[in-house]
């Protein structure tokens, strides 16, 4: 199944309508928000319903209070203005009573007096209670007359809620259009922070299928920036990627192109009987040098498959790296030899200290071994030396300090292995991509020898397996060929 294929059928398993809505950023965020909305209104309305009602009672009892006042004051006037009042405007919210100096009750609000309420007004004490009558409650505000007896303003407190339930209704109003608008702010606030992600998503799918140069303006929150940046970074980062493995497949499939047009050539003009008896040897010659090099290459390719692969695996024992160097020097003997190479090896002293021994993967050292003597002998001219070398190093080594010199602690623990070559060199800019694929092999095509341009990327990212330390060491007047190293802690099990 292709890219493409593969997201169509992940955008067709996804859910869609309300659902889909519901599982998105901008629907929970507006869930969110109105959920928040929701409490903040019940909290408010438990908090400020009480307190209206409260606030209604001590009003209703400030007022009857002062009536009562008035009343207590000027008996006659009072009552004629009450009258008038209640004449004009309808029966008021209150009912009066009369008390007489014998302690009898007469009007309205007799039916609520008792006994304990008149005592203390007879006495000359001014009452302010709330009474409950057959289930009612009541406000009652009692006054002593000079000239004895008293008078007494009751009100319902049911009338008083009543009221206070009026005033309630208009609160409720503004809650409700303060839900609304935090629900409406809540969706505004979600499409502005989910409009961004929205657009990075689109942007990655298209990158997924393929599509490259995709820009994308990084907006909305600092977070959601930064996402935004990443992708234009990934959509950078895989455009060269692929640019890089286009140019590779090109330079590989020119390289390989060669040999198969020699093998080609030759096989048709030995169906065409064009090639004499005596350069039969020749042309076999021929025959088995470029089958070698597509040999070479396949084996290439296989090896950077084989490193990419997870089951990549390592064989760890000690291991002689003195032994090492000398069986590579003998394998390699006879190709320096043919290429008037002087191959030499150069070890520690015998009476330097222990052997060197590391914990690594001996065949796996010695392929990056081959792979760097390698490609030194087809740089290096008949008659230089290409050199092997193994030094103990200290810990930490200054750029002043001479090679294999001990470190702080007194004991070498680095063992270095050297590839040093006799040829051209290095400039600082071909150090910085000796390992990357195919550059120094496309940058000197046709200058000096090359060969499939793996060898080195090969080495390094087998290096890089291994955990072991591959660099490319300057060169000096005095050694001006290209020189690598490896480098490998040396081990405790001596």
């Amino acid at each position: 199944m292709s890219v493409r294929q593969a997201g169509t059928a992940a955008q067709e398993q996804q859910p869609r309508g309300p659902v889909l809505w519901l599982r998105s950023l901008a629907g929970r965020t507006t869930l969110v928000t109105a959920a928040v909305a929701v409490l903040a209104v019940l909290v408010t309305g438990s908090v400020a319903f009480p307190l209206v009602r409260s606030a209604a009672v001590t009003q209703a009892r400030e007022q009857l209070s002062r009536q009562a006042d008035a009343f207590s004051a000027a008996p006659v006037a009072s009552q004629a203005l009450d009258l008038r009042e209640r004449h004009l405007l309808g029966p008021d919210n209150y009912d009066l009573a009369s008390i007489t100096p014998s302690g009898s009750v007469t009007g309205a609000a007799g039916r609520v007096l008792g006994p304990d309420e008149v005592r203390p007004v007879l006495s000359g004490q001014k009452v302010s209670r709330t009474l409950t009558r057959d289930g009612v409650q009541y406000l009652v505000e009692a006054r002593p007359l000079t000239k004895g007896g008293g008078i007494a303003l009751i009100r319902s407190l049911a009338e008083v809620n009543a009221a206070s339930a009026r005033l309630l209704q208009p609160m409720l109003l503004a809650l409700a259009a303060g839900l609304l608008i935090a629900v409406l702010a809540g969706m505004l606030l979600a499409r502005r922070l989910s409009g961004p992600l929205v657009r990075t998503a689109a942007a990655a799918r298209r990158m997924a299928q393929g599509e490259r140069t995709v820009q994308l303006s990084p907006a909305g929150v600092t977070e959601v920036r930064a996402v935004g940046e990443a992708i234009n970074t990934l959509d950078h980062a895989l455009l060269a990627s692929e640019s890089r493995q286009r140019e590779f497949l090109l330079s590989i499939s020119h390289e390989i192109r060669t040999p198969l047009t020699a093998l080609r050539g030759y096989a048709e003009a030995l169906q065409d009987g064009l090639i004499p008896p005596d350069d039969m040897a020749n042309v076999g010659k021929t025959l088995a040098a470029e089958t070698d090099r597509l040999d070479g290459f396949v084996r290439d390719l296989l090896a950077l498959a084989r490193l990419e692969a997870d089951d990549f695996t390592l064989d760890v024992h000690a291991v002689d790296v003195a032994a090492l160097l000398e069986q590579a020097q003998r394998a390699w003997q006879p190709a320096a030899a043919q290429g008037g190479v002087d191959l030499r090896l150069e070890l520690p002293a015998p009476d330097a200290g222990a052997p060197l021994m590391v914990a690594t993967d001996a065949q796996r050292l010695r392929q990056i071994i081959d792979g760097l003597i390698g490609n030194a002998l087809r740089v290096t001219p008949p008659g230089k030396p290409l050199v092997l070398q193994a030094r103990l190093e200290g810990p930490h080594r200054s750029p002043g300090q001479a090679p294999g010199a001990a470190g702080h602690s007194g004991a070498p623990v680095v063992v270095a292995i050297l590839v040093r070559d006799s040829g051209p060199g290095l400039t600082p800019e071909d150090a910085a991509v000796a390992f990357d694929r195919g550059v120094l092999a496309r940058r000197y095509n046709g200058q000096r020898p090359t060969g499939t341009g793996l060898g080195l990327s090969i080495a390094a990212r087998l290096a890089q397996r291994m955990n072991l330390q591959l660099t490319v060491e300057p060169s000096t007047p005095e050694q001006p060929g290209a020189c690598f190293c490896i480098r490998l802690p040396r081990s405790a099990a001596v």
